[in-house]
């Protein structure tokens, strides 16, 4: 590489040396690497081809300091290994793929004390906005959000307030409907059975509650609640937990669906029929969930779209555009199958 391709004793290659490389302007090399979408096809392949052999990074604190953006989205999840996020994640990368921002993607592990460590950290990036999973702050996070003036959107549950932007659906409506097609089935002593208590779970657990108060069969010591991490080990252990604890329970809401496949196996393994002796009920309908033997009761979230329509609902309110909705509710839908 010539040293004209290079910074002045930077070392790097430069975008004037790419724009040369690519025949175009440096106006237009910039606006592939920054807006793509405005270029045309046979242009943004030049200057990226050009990018490849130059080896070229884009300077982005320089970019930052001229265009008052950052082209950084700040992304907090509870987990990368759990195929909710997962889901989500792939939503949102959909979404902003094309539109020249980059995710900046921290895992809390359903820590309070962790999600304010990582966005103290990334705010140093100077974000051009955040998706925060679920509508709970502690104190730490809500006063470092009131001071951003750059948008926040909420995922997973909706907001009560207009001013706070949220894609998602009610959980507390979800955890209502299930309850209520288990008790149109004839269950009335239906446990309700919760782990790692983040605030969906504790938002489920409400319509839990409010359904069975309304049927007049609400019981607290039908409930199970726990901290400890969800797994499918843990669904079997509290399976078995319930027939012991509860011997006159007849039917499970757990939580999400991995309880519930760990509840099901555990069933199996010691000859209980599920659900002529008890009926188990699921969350969240993972791709597992239609296989079990019985196949899983269970709701189903939109969890893909939550992650395309609130990273789109970002993008528009960054770029100036009043939203069609800061309320953005998704559904759910109750999926009936053999186990309830």
């Amino acid at each position: 590489m010539s040293k004209s391709s290079k910074g002045r004793g930077s070392g790097r290659a430069t975008l004037e040396a790419v724009a040369r490389l690519a025949g175009v302007s440096t106006m237009t090399a910039s606006r592939v690497l920054s807006q793509p979408q405005l270029v045309s096809s046979s242009t943004r392949a030049r200057v990226e081809q050009a990018v490849l052999e130059l080896g070229y990074v884009p300077n982005r604190a320089a970019r930052a300091l001229a265009s008052r953006q950052s082209h950084v989205i700040v992304v907090l999840v509870p987990s990368l290994s759990n195929a909710v996020f997962t889901a989500v994640l792939d939503g949102i990368h959909d979404a902003v793929e094309g539109s020249g921002y980059q995710l900046l993607i921290g895992n809390t592990h359903y820590s309070a004390a962790e999600e304010g460590k990582l966005l103290r950290t990334y705010l140093q990036s100077d974000p051009d906005g955040v998706l925060l999973p679920g509508l709970s702050r502690n104190p730490q996070v809500g006063q470092m959000l009131d001071s951003l003036r750059v948008p926040v959107v909420s995922m997973m549950d909706l907001a009560d307030s207009p001013a706070t932007l949220s894609v998602g659906f009610s959980q507390l409506d979800a955890g209502m409907a299930l309850t209520r097609h288990l008790i149109g089935r004839g269950y009335r002593r239906i446990a309700f059975v919760g782990a790692q208590l983040d605030e969906r779970t504790l938002r489920r657990a409400d319509g839990y509650r409010l359904a069975m108060a309304e049927a007049g069969l609400q019981d607290p010591r039908l409930e199970i609640m726990t901290p400890e991490r969800s797994t499918v080990a843990l669904g079997a252990a509290l399976m078995r937990r319930v027939l012991d604890e509860l011997p006159e329970c007849d039917a499970v809401f757990f939580c999400n669906d991995d309880l519930a496949h760990g509840a099901i196996f555990h069933c199996q393994r010691a000859g209980i029929p599920v659900p002529g002796r008890v009926a188990v009920a699921g969350f969240n309908d993972l791709p597992a969930s239609s296989l079990m033997v019985p196949s899983l009761t269970t709701v189903d979230t939109p969890r893909y779209r939550i992650g395309f329509e609130a990273a789109s609902l970002l993008l528009d309110v960054i770029a100036g555009k009043a939203p069609a909705a800061r309320r953005v509710d998704l559904g759910f839908t109750l999926r009936e199958r053999e186990s309830a």
